[in-house]
């Protein structure tokens, strides 16, 4: 029999992509490849909502290291490729769509990183401010710098330092890179809550149970290691970044919380413009209560309720 097509689960943060993979890798005797950029970091459990229930690609590598997309590509397929040779089946879950690119689409070869390059645009940021290099970056690569903000200080260096390497913008790249990719069969779906007031609610509750649980102790107990700063990118992870300016006495914790808060909605903002744009991408759109009100699965006699993984078995039949 031929392999199963691979099942994606995406969708915003704080959408229930987990419980519905878990559901599905119970009743299709599959096993999970986490898609998380955050997920890959030892100790970085409380603030990245680290699941219980086993996936591959979670506590792979030290918050010290620089855990790439193209890495990520190399360690799912590996991943996908054990699974497979046990005759089970490999969901991959998650709301990293660099990721998911690097892995279903590919990744274009781009230059190296350039110590000079890169001191010469930090410099820029010093003087003049990252909103000064945001507008650098949107004079020479529009498309990236929409999907970049002003303040994400390492993605704009990688982006304007790629284009001053190599003189082609970042986003026509990776487009190459798309193009060439080798592909499979893949079944691909999205989560979210249908009203977008109903998602904002979870990420604030998710976040005030983070802190409840020990957050704010989890990055104490980080940034007292020593080794670690707020340059690698484990600790410019949504949440982590903020409450490590609270440690370092930058702002209070309730400041610190306001702008996690609005960092994570700007999160779910930005990959919701990478999944809008994902081709063949099926959606299942859920109320309060965590049921389907709307979906776009092929099939009309598919019911517009119920359980999501109830429903996606169902179209999977």
């Amino acid at each position: 029999m031929p392999a199963p097509d691979l099942l994606c689960v995406m969708g915003p943060t704080a959408a229930g992509k987990t419980a519905l993979a878990i559901a599905l890798a119970e009743s299709l005797d599959g096993e999970l490849v986490s898609v998380d950029s955050a997920l890959v970091y030892r100790g970085l459990d409380v603030g990245s909502a680290k699941p219980s229930y086993p996936h591959h690609l979670i506590d792979i590598c030290d918050p010290a290291e620089i855990y790439s997309a193209a890495r990520f590509a190399a360690d799912a397929r590996a991943a996908i490729d054990a699974i497979r040779a046990r005759g089970r089946r490999p969901i991959l879950v998650g709301g990293t769509m660099l990721y998911f690119r690097a892995l279903l689409q590919g990744l274009a070869p781009l230059p190296a990183a350039d110590a000079a390059t890169r001191a010469a645009i930090e410099d820029e940021a010093r003087r003049h401010g990252w909103p000064h290099v945001h507008a650098l970056l949107a004079q020479v690569d529009p498309e990236s710098a929409a999907r970049i903000h002003p303040r994400h200080s390492q993605r704009l260096v990688r982006a304007l330092e790629v284009y001053r390497l190599s003189g082609q913008p970042l986003s026509q790249l990776h487009r190459r890179g798309g193009e060439a990719a080798p592909t499979e069969p893949t079944t691909a779906v999205a989560i979210a809550p249908l009203e977008r007031s109903e998602l904002h609610r979870r990420i604030a509750l998710r976040l005030r149970q983070m802190l409840d649980a020990g957050f704010v102790d989890e990055v104490r107990a980080l940034r007292s290691r020593g080794d670690l700063d707020r340059s690698l990118p484990a600790m410019r992870a949504v949440g982590y970044r903020q409450l490590w300016a609270y440690l370092e006495g930058e702002c209070s914790l309730e400041e610190a919380t306001r702008a996690a808060l609005a960092a994570t909605r700007q999160l779910a903002k930005r990959q919701f413009t990478w999944l809008r744009k994902w081709p063949g991408l099926m959606w299942l759109y859920t109320d309060a209560q965590g049921a389907v009100v709307r979906h776009d699965l092929p099939g009309s006699e598919l019911p517009g309720g119920g359980d999501p993984a109830d429903l996606l078995l169902n179209y999977l039949a």
